[in-house]
Parts: structure tokens; sequence; C-alpha cells
């Protein structure tokens, strides 16, 4: 496990991170929890919460859901509410590098990694 989950995991519930999203990236998680709290209960398991996060453009590995699951589930019935997820997502979401999110994407267009988007791929982009 890195360290940044070994940082995430041991501490998942600083509140006082969640100054540093702003209101559209809250928004974005609580659309994320939202869809795949199927029943309506306010809570995912560890199934939903894979599934959000990777909604969000993250792809956690089985362990490390375990471990936040355990971590974080208070009550020990498998699963966390909104707030816990929001808790995560800050902490993961602030982990991010912005320079490397603008590489990945820039790779995906790269298709013949020249290190060069060409104009055909640019041209089908945009129609």
């Amino acid at each position: 496990m890195s360290r940044k989950n070994q940082t995430m995991i041991r501490n998942p519930n600083p509140r006082s991170k969640r100054n540093e999203l702003n209101e559209e990236q809250k928004l974005e998680i609580k659309e994320a929890f939202d869809l795949f709290d199927t029943n309506g209960t306010g809570r995912i398991d560890a199934k939903e919460l894979k599934v959000a996060m990777r909604a969000l453009g993250f792809e956690p590995k089985k362990e490390d859901i375990r471990k936040i699951i355990s971590d974080v589930d208070k009550d020990g019935s498998g699963t966390i509410d909104f707030n816990d997820f929001l808790d995560i997502m800050t902490i993961k979401m602030s982990e991010r590098d912005p320079k490397e999110e603008i590489l990945k994407a820039f790779r995906l267009f790269d298709d013949d990694e020249t290190g060069k988007i060409s104009f055909k791929v640019l041209t089908h982009l945009l129609n």
C-alpha cells in the first residue's frame, strides 16, 4: 500500500480538511454517493464504495476498500455514510497531482505515443 493510502486510512475523519474542496467537487462527490446508494439508506457498502470511487476517477484495490471500510465503519454494519465518504474523497482528491492528471489525459489522446496529439485525433474529438 502506498504511503498516501496509509495516511488516508490512518486519518479517515479529517472534517477540517473539507474546506479544501470547492462546491463543484463536493457536489460531484454527493452525486457519486447518491448514484450508488441504490437502496436510499444513506449508506454504501464496500462494492458500492469501489464503484463510487471509480466514478470519481480513482482505481481502488479490494484490500484498500476493505481497509477503508474497517477503519471508518464504526457500527460494524459493513457500510459508510455520506460524511465518511466525503472525508475519504476529500483526502483522496487533495492528494491528486494536477500535473499528473493532465499528463494522464494527454496520454489518452497520444495514441501513437509520439508526445503529440495528431490533427486527426483532435478533429475526431471536436466532432
